[in-house]
């Protein structure tokens, strides 16, 4: 896990300066996230608190988010507690990922007390716990912890607060030279003695697990002891024996201690401590430089100090925040939309594939309707020549009086019709395929629309946001294509008016941008003035972007293609052709489908999408 307790450290370093500040609001956009709008001290901000169990953080953030119509229970005990509360202090907890943020405010009748919201930032078992200051008793936790799940300790509203297991490991910021080399001398010889003690006899081993258990029972396990030995393994040694180091941190300290580092060498203690206290010496300093950057095996990772393992692609940080923004993005977001939009992946794919499948049947239905009138021809030969045809026959060779050239041709037969019934049946064939002509046309726009209509979706689903999934999930609802999942009873209140993103160009005109049909329409048809500029890329699916000023330059224009480009099927293409135009050249045909329309007098752009410059891009939620 990137996230290691150096990192917690530049986190608490950089918060400091909110000590005073006051909480506006809180907000809970999801399960596991808290927003807290700061004000007052450090200049306000917005506070990240995450309990995700892959991408747990904490961290100052300029993201927007939906916000729910109701907050969740979690979210208004904490609006009770500490809304408009002060902060008093923001600690680590040694060097865990464990962050403590006393706030001090008033109770129902005035009276000043003193919470304590701790956050865990620790994998998996992730939490963010509100607890009484005073007697430390737990008011409640983003997540439960029954006995029934932890038999070690209990996060439920009443119980006790208990910290997380202790590692018994020891603080790196507190360890000097000697007694650095003394630890590796030691823990070599422990590593030692356990493996003498697995190649003794069994009647030894007993007597030794015995006196093992005696020592443990003597007094506590000795900070920094066991793990593997320095000479084996110096990276897995450091780890196990340091809190807040993880694997990057002791590969950097490798690294600096330079490719002739033999740990066996007589020499090594002291190479491998001086390495550590190159690494360590910054963060005692409270110097942070934030970096991000791929390691040797390609993967992204980030740290709060310089890593010299991550070679020359290496981006900086002015702060802490800014790194961990950058770094986890919209990861957290868009796992859980993967979760959320599997099943209506899922349904518009293979609605997908059986559209295409129809459309291939008709094709063919189309090709044997086309030859409608040479089953007309055979009709009339055969009436034409009856008195030549029996029954029981299998083909009739007859002269095409329809032929210029007068050609015999050969007409297959049912030999259990008379000559009569066979002409009979080709008149009735070429009817059938007559009418179905139009039938057939019809039904091949139709199914090409919906092929459109799918295709579109699973773009927008590839764009979606969790509040975006909804209104796409609501929409295929409405159109019939999906059951009401609600509860009966229990009607959703539905906004008036989407909620739209909104980038600012660099020429400070805004661009509005419809994520699906539902924000295309709105943004298009009820939003957008007439003389507004509308892009959509040509003949391709995506959203719907809208220029809302008559005056801009080619600059604006050109931002506006790329978010065009960027939010649809061909994001990953090159020179992709963008079509602009004027709103009032706009409309939606009568009985189309959600977020289609057509237009005319446009022309055609061509821009290739840049993620980093739409990134750079001002932008906010808007509804």
């Amino acid at each position: 896990m990137a996230l290691d307790g150096i990192v917690t450290k530049a986190i608490v370093h950089e918060l400091q300066a909110f000590i005073g500040a006051r909480v506006g609001k809180i907000y809970q956009p999801s399960t596991h996230d808290l927003i807290f709008i700061l004000r007052g001290a450090g200049g306000g901000g917005k506070l990240l608190l995450s309990a995700n169990p892959t991408y747990p953080r904490l961290h100052l953030s300029e993201r927007s988010s939906v916000n729910p119509a109701e907050a969740p229970m979690f979210c208004m005990l904490l609006r009770k507690h500490c809304e408009g509360g002060t902060i008093e202090s923001i600690a680590q907890v040694g060097m865990e990922r464990i962050i403590h943020i006393n706030i001090r405010t008033r109770d129902e009748l005035g009276d000043v007390s003193a919470k304590q919201l701790i956050i865990e930032l620790m994998g998996r078992h992730s939490n963010i716990i509100l607890t009484d200051l005073a007697s430390g008793t737990i008011i409640d936790g983003i997540h439960h912890v029954t006995p029934s799940i932890s038999s070690y300790r209990v996060v439920m509203p009443g119980a006790a607060y208990t910290e997380p297991p202790q590692q018994h490991k020891l603080n790196p910021l507190e360890v000097g030279e000697e007694a650095f080399i003394k630890l590796m001398a030691d823990a070599e010889e422990a590593a030692l003695l356990g493996e003498s003690e697995e190649k003794a006899d069994p009647e030894d081993m007993i007597e030794g697990d015995i006196a093992g258990l005696l020592r443990s029972l003597e007094g506590p396990v000795q900070d920094g002891s066991g793990g593997p030995a320095p000479s084996a393994d110096p990276g897995g040694w450091i780890v196990h024996a340091f809190s807040g180091i993880s694997p990057l941190i002791a590969g950097e300290i490798l690294y600096r201690a330079g490719k002739d580092y033999v740990p066996q060498n007589p020499e090594a203690p002291e190479k491998l401590w001086s390495a550590f206290d190159s690494v360590m010496k910054p963060v005692r300093e409270l110097r942070f430089a934030p970096v991000s950057g791929n390691n040797a095996k390609g993967k992204p990772v980030f740290s709060a100090i310089p890593l010299t393992l991550l070679g020359e692609e290496v981006r900086h940080y002015s702060t802490i925040s800014s790194c961990l923004e950058e770094y986890y993005g919209d990861k957290a977001e868009r796992d859980t939309v993967k979760q959320r939009v599997a099943d209506l992946i899922r349904f518009l794919t293979n609605e997908r594939s059986k559209n295409v499948k129809k459309l291939a049947k008709l094709q063919k239905d189309l090709e044997e309707a086309d030859d409608a009138d040479q089953y007309r021809i055979w009709g009339e030969l055969l009436f034409a020549s009856l008195h030549t045809v029996s029954k029981g026959d299998k083909e009739a060779r007859l002269v095409n009086y329809y032929d210029d050239n007068q050609a015999e041709i050969t007409i297959p037969l049912d030999p259990l019709l008379t000559p009569s019934d066979n002409a009979q049946r080709y008149f009735k064939k070429y009817n059938k395929y007559k009418n179905s002509l139009l039938v057939i046309e019809e039904q091949q726009a139709k199914t090409h629309e919906e092929i459109t209509y799918m295709e579109t979706l699973l773009q927008q689903l590839a764009h979606a946001s969790l509040n975006d999934i909804e209104e796409i999930r609501d929409e295929l609802v409405s159109q019939g294509y999906l059951r009401d999942r609600s509860k009966k009873g229990k009607k959703k209140k539905k906004a008036t008016r989407p909620t739209v993103q909104v980038y600012t160009s660099s020429e400070g005109v805004d661009i509005y941008v419809g994520k699906n049909n539902l924000q295309n329409e709105y943004v298009t048809n009820r939003l957008a003035s007439p003389n507004d500029t509308w892009l959509h890329t040509k003949d391709i699916p995506g959203s719907h972007v809208v220029i809302r000023s008559e005056a801009f330059g080619d600059a604006t224009l050109e931002e506006a293609a790329q978010l065009a480009a960027y939010y649809s099927q061909a994001k990953q293409s090159s020179s992709v052709p963008v079509d602009c135009t004027l709103i009032r050249h706009v409309r939606k045909p009568s009985g189309a489908k959600p977020g289609f329309v057509i237009y005319d007098h446009q022309k055609t752009l061509f821009v290739t999408p840049d993620e980093e410059r739409i990134r750079s891009l001002p932008n906010t939620l808007r509804s």
